[in-house]
């Protein structure tokens, strides 16, 4: 007997009426998630001016300094460990079994997580603002939502607050829509794609138009122009994402080793000051470029790639996945995106050192890709950040082919993110 191959019919697709009324609070929740995020960024980067610029200046000592590293990083762990041990909420939970999919946070844990935040992205540790800057996001989203929209359900205030930081992080929509889409897939949801990515991405635009307007955020780094791509371009794009992605999975794999280390410290005033102190170990060994969150610092990189060795770019790439993975552990809230992507950008630059045929371009994106891949897990997201590093549209198929061994070597595997009790999420 035949069977019946015949399939169920698609879920009928929202009416304009369903969607209109969403318009207004993305556009609310996309202005004030891009604001906060700008108005955090800026103040660290005020307060990195006077910690890493006046104040060595007054005092007569290098900025960069292994000796005013290490007492700044140290301090940092100090200040950020004071704030979580003292401060109402402790900064909110253990950032090593967060990502960027954030919990609604109760409002009390939301200033301390701020104040943690900025001291972070101040003092030099290796993170970027994205986790703790969604978590407020989501939080603030979900408390103000609730009492101005009463009608609109719980959930959506976290989607449309991480699309529209995520938009504004990247200071484009598209990031987000790929975030969204993904998470989508691995999930049962009604009604067609575009009914439900449509509020959030109308989020995500505000977000992203608002930074674009308040601070310009720019990613693209000016490399050399990729020419039409060879055989030698695809067997190179293979090979470097393959093993930057392997590189990430060194560390993925290290992660919750080093968090039990520092957990076993037991308390935020030991944890805190020696991550700070063994991320300044690190910054001696590798330099002041392996310090921050990364994106200024690729773009000095990005601006001579002929300036250091195949050993110097080494160095840079071991010492700033180390101190990604020791910030991340050790309990400084923060993400690791942008970290990855200097790691991502100093490895591909290396290859070109050794190798000179490989193309700066072409090194730094599947470079980019390979460890993205692997620390974050995120597809779309290691794709976009990947291509818009390299404006270049015969870039694009190169890192589509180049993505699917790297993801071979990643999928499956432990994931750089822990449960509460320790264990690697898989």
């Amino acid at each position: 007997m035949a069977q019946d191959t015949a399939q169920a019919p698609p879920a009928p697709a929202a009416p304009a009426r369903v969607l209109l009324p969403l318009i207004l609070p993305a556009l609310v929740v996309g202005v004030g998630a891009s604001l906060i995020l700008v108005g955090v960024s800026e103040a660290a980067e005020e307060l990195q001016d006077v910690l890493w610029h006046t104040l060595p200046d007054a005092l007569g000592v290098g900025r960069y300094s292994v000796l005013w590293m290490l007492v700044m990083l140290t301090a940092t762990g100090v200040a950020v460990g004071l704030v979580v041990w003292k401060v109402p909420g402790h900064a909110g939970p253990d950032p090593a079994t967060t990502g960027l999919e954030a919990p609604v946070l109760p409002a009390a844990v939301l200033p301390g997580l701020v104040l943690a935040t900025g001291l972070m992205l101040a003092g030099g540790p290796s993170l970027g603002p994205e986790n703790p800057i969604i978590a407020v996001n989501v939080g603030l989203a979900f408390m103000l939502g609730h009492r101005l929209f009463r009608r609109a359900p719980g959930p959506l205030w976290a989607a449309l607050a991480e699309a529209a930081t995520i938009g504004a992080l990247f200071g484009t929509p598209v990031a987000a829509a790929l975030v969204i889409s993904e998470a989508l897939a691995g999930k049962q949801v009604r009604g067609a794609l575009w009914d439900n990515v449509f509020a959030p991405l109308v989020a995500a635009a505000a977000g992203a138009l608002t930074t674009t307007l308040v601070d310009r955020p720019v990613f693209d780094l000016h490399l050399p122009a990729l020419g039409p791509p060879g055989w030698s371009d695809l067997l190179a794009a293979l090979v470097v994402a393959s093993l930057a992605a392997l590189l990430g999975m060194c560390a993925v794999y290290a992660f919750p080793y080093v968090h039990g280390a520092f957990a076993r410290l037991g308390h935020p005033m030991l944890a805190l000051p020696a991550g700070g102190l063994v991320l300044g170990l690190l910054a001696a060994l590798g330099g002041h470029l392996t310090l921050f969150k990364g994106l200024d610092e690729i773009g000095e990189l990005a601006r001579d790639p002929d300036g250091w060795s195949a050993g110097q770019f080494a160095t840079m790439t071991v010492v700033k996945l180390a101190a990604l993975l020791v910030a991340a552990s050790c309990g400084f809230r923060g993400g690791r995106i942008f970290p990855a992507v200097f790691v991502g950008t100093a490895f591909g630059l290396g290859a070109h050192a050794l190798v000179p045929a490989v193309q700066p371009a072409l090194g730094v994106a599947t470079g980019v890709l390979g460890v993205l891949l692997a620390i974050t897990r995120q597809g779309w997201l290691s794709l976009f950040a990947a291509a818009a590093l390299v404006v270049s549209p015969t870039i694009l198929a190169l890192l589509c082919i180049a993505s699917l061994p790297a993801w071979l070597l990643v999928t499956g595997r432990p994931q750089m993110q822990l449960r509460e009790d320790g264990t690697p999420v898989r």
